[in-house]
């Protein structure tokens, strides 16, 4: 190389140098958020501000500390005042794995650029196949999030349950989907996405407990069909991102077997319950779907983004796309696994499937166990909290660790309630020392935990509340 600058670029030694003192950084990190966590999870600045530092930073900021200003900046998932998001605090040793993908940079579409992850990733879905209840037919594929995999599942469905073909001639008639009107907003933008329009959105009430009402299924079905729209998939929710509550699997289940209806499970938060010996029993039923989409993200302590989407006839994620690129793929007589640029939307993704290979080698299947079952029980525990102190109110029962909570005073109305709880999580914000979130369920402004740090205990959730009632004393 003669370029001194692609020389520069590109110096081993360098690397080496600046990677050394990047991993020290990194492990202070994690250990100082484990071990004496900051006074802040989040250094909220208003996005005007940070906008004018990083655009002041590009023109006179010190590359040296580059990586020190991203630290101080961020939000600290690992911290065990994070309550916030669906994204969890990720193993260290999913930083190496990253690591390695970047460096190597090996875009796994065709066999010979993913001869180490592609094997992995067939591994890998066939164990969650497994894990399901699906036979040795079963397996699939790894993408880049719950939301790809979603629309990626749906297309399948249409290809297998549409009698037109719409991959290569288009709609020729109405189509539509059946989903819990609490689904993820993903399902909704897929159809969406697909051409089904809002016609072809059929939404499911839910009850009290923000389940998909079953009961309903067949009378709403019935009233879509006489309208003339071709029903091909129902989507079941595992769980509700909103409020973290569980679809009845089992029933949406036996009413797509009884309609030849394509059944998809959006398990993207809750697949990992597949492991969890304690609350396994939440996902009964899914063993009767076509599809799962699981989140490696969430809930199985992997860095964004890696999604799983397996399917009961492995078949299916083989002819959902019928498009050929003759000098990237060749053709195979069985069924091309090894090349999955023939089942995704991604020509070139990352070497992810080295984050799940790698947990599972180095500490097994239990570690999920251990994961999932003490979050969802702490997310209960929270729950019981909330419910025994009066002047709280949750929005229903938590069966995860994804816990839905108000500030409620019956001496007010539900706009004054609902502006009060707006303001104590804004202060929450802008106070930085509890990162949480907010969801609106039938016009109620709730706030949302989800508890996704396993270094998070009853402690800090007490500490939360007294801490909200201090915001709640200065705000009346």
């Amino acid at each position: 190389m003669t370029n001194e600058l692609l020389k520069k670029v590109y110096d081993p030694e360098y690397f080496k140098k600046t990677g050394k003192q990047l991993i020290e950084k990194l492990g202070d990190h994690i250990a100082q958020v484990y071990e004496n966590p900051p006074g802040t999870v989040i250094p909220y600045k208003e996005p005007k501000d940070s906008l004018d530092f990083w655009n002041a930073y590009l023109k006179k900021g010190k590359s040296e500390h580059f990586f020190e200003e991203v630290l101080a900046r961020s939000t600290h998932l690992h911290h065990p005042k994070y309550i916030a998001h669906q994204v969890g605090p990720a193993a260290p040793i999913t930083v190496l794995t990253s690591m390695i993908s970047a460096i190597l940079n090996n875009g796994t579409a065709v066999y010979e650029m993913g001869m180490v992850t592609n094997p992995m990733e067939r591994i890998i879905t066939e164990l969650l196949a497994k894990k399901i209840g699906y036979d040795n037919q079963s397996s699939g594929f790894l993408t880049s999030g719950g939301t790809l995999a979603n629309l990626t599942a749906l297309l399948s469905a249409r290809k297998a349950k549409v009698r037109e073909d719409v991959w290569n001639k288009g709609h020729t008639k109405p189509l539509g989907i059946m989903v819990s009107e609490e689904a993820h907003y993903c399902i909704e933008r897929a159809a969406k996405i697909m051409g089904l329009g809002e016609m072809g959105i059929i939404k499911i009430p839910v009850n009290s407990a923000y389940t998909m009402e079953t009961k309903l299924l067949e009378k709403i079905y019935q009233e879509t069909v006489q309208k003339g729209i071709e029903v091909f998939a129902i989507v079941g929710s595992a769980p509700s991102t909103a409020t973290g509550i569980f679809d009845h699997l089992d029933a949406i289940g036996d009413f797509a077997i009884e309609h030849n209806l394509w059944f998809h499970v959006d398990a993207a938060h809750g697949g990992a319950t597949l492991f969890s010996k304690k609350y396994r029993h939440l996902l009964n039923g899914i063993s009767k779907s076509n599809s799962v989409v699981i989140d490696g993200h969430k809930m199985m302590m992997m860095p964004g983004i890696t999604t799983a989407l397996v399917y009961k006839d492995s078949r299916h994620s083989n002819a959902t796309f019928s498009q050929k690129a003759d000098y990237l793929l060749e053709d195979s007589v069985d069924s091309d696994w090894y090349n999955s640029g023939k089942r995704t939307f991604e020509c070139t993704k990352n070497m992810m499937a080295l984050h799940w290979f790698s947990l599972l080698k180095t500490y097994g299947e239990d570690i999920f166990n251990v994961y999932v079952t003490y979050l969802f029980d702490l997310g209960i525990a929270f729950g019981a909290m909330i419910e025994n102190d009066s002047q709280f109110e949750l929005a229903t029962q938590p069966k995860t660790n994804i816990v839905c909570f108000r500030y409620y005073d019956s001496q007010k109305d539900c706009d004054r309630l609902n502006e009060i709880n707006i303001q104590i999580r804004r202060a929450l914000l802008e106070d930085g020392e509890f990162y949480i979130v907010q969801t609106k369920l039938r016009g109620i402004h709730y706030l949302r935990c989800t508890i996704m740090n396993p270094f998070t205990t009853e402690s800090h959730l007490k500490a939360l509340l007294v801490k909200i009632k201090e915001f709640i004393k200065e705000l009346k």
